[in-house]
């Protein structure tokens, strides 16, 4: 689910070559009269990786050129690798040669091979710093699983992302055969934020406020791990060579939570507090540690616990 958005920062990449004279490219060009340096209309630029196979594309209906700064418009670029494919589009973007920086602007839409899907009004890449970051609302879509917050950041490394503030991630169930089923069963996580995507970990971390609700309960704590399956994981997955060079694997389907600080849990009229709770998913069984206490306000409850 979330590893679209490290895909943000492989297809950035190759926008920069526009700047570099180390990859083969075409401009089918048309030269015009303009306040810029140079004008190109309807241009495309190919990439080659090894054994001259096609890496990557780019194209757009139009390339301002003043001086350091390139002016893209209606940019649609494709990443082709050996797991996925990447496909970005924007209608605006541009190129700073001096310091590095690629901007996209406008209906910024990354899609993937596997069915991920990440929407946002612009993004930025810094390659001095090495970073990829955007401020505004960011969506995530992927299989059973959407995620909504304010700001991102990545790092070129593809092994963690950082979502910044106001998360909201919405986990539907899913049947054996990865339908997803109807919103009954469905959990939804929130956090004031950050939220902290470690990929090689297969664990995200929402911090500040976090709130899980799985229709059965209502979790609280200060922060909390929420550990993924492996997208692979399962009798028939093969194992991976390398893979903690293949961070990008991690699954949509929960194994455990993990709440710690100021934990309170809603059970219908009953509350329970403890410095920490465990929450498996297979079995939907909560374990309490540090501290536990139970307030029960149904008599029903109490009598039902005790075999009355």
């Amino acid at each position: 689910m979330f590893k679209v958005l490290s895909f943000v920062i492989c297809v950035l990449v190759f926008i920069c070559h526009l700047s570099f004279g180390i990859c083969h490219f075409l401009f089918a060009a048309e030269q015009a009269a303009s306040e810029a340096d140079q004008q190109i209309n309807e241009f495309s630029l190919v990439g080659f990786g090894e054994k001259g196979k096609k890496s990557w594309d780019l194209s757009g209906k139009s390339a301002d050129i003043f001086g350091q700064l390139i002016k893209l418009q209606d940019v649609v670029g494709n990443m082709y690798g050996k797991e996925e494919d990447i496909k970005i589009t924007a209608d605006k973007g541009d190129f700073d040669k001096t310091e590095g920086k690629v901007h996209l602007e406008q209906n910024v839409v990354i899609t993937t091979s596997s069915g991920s899907k990440l929407t946002t009004e612009s993004l930025d890449w810094d390659r001095k710093n090495k970073l990829v970051t955007t401020e505004e609302v960011v969506n995530i879509t992927k299989e059973n699983m959407t995620t909504v917050a304010r700001g991102a950041q990545g790092e070129p490394n593809l092994n963690k992302v950082t979502l910044r503030k106001d998360v909201q991630v919405d986990i539907l169930p899913q049947t054996k055969e990865g339908k997803t089923k109807d919103e009954k069963g469905k959990i939804i996580i929130t956090c004031d934020g950050p939220l902290e995507i470690d990929y090689a970990k297969n664990v995200a971390v929402f911090k500040n406020n976090v709130k899980v609700d799985t229709q059965d309960n209502l979790m609280y704590s200060d922060t909390m791990d929420v550990y993924f399956l492996a997208a692979k994981d399962g009798p028939e997955a093969k194992p991976q060579e390398n893979p903690e060079n293949s961070p990008m694997l991690m699954g949509a389907k929960i194994e455990k939570i993990v709440g710690r600080g100021n934990v309170k849990i809603i059970k219908g009229e009953n509350i329970s507090y403890s410095e920490e709770v465990t929450y498996t998913s297979f079995d939907k069984k909560i374990v309490l540690t540090g501290r536990p206490k139970l307030v029960i306000y149904s008599t029903e409850d109490m009598d039902a616990s005790f075999g009355n």
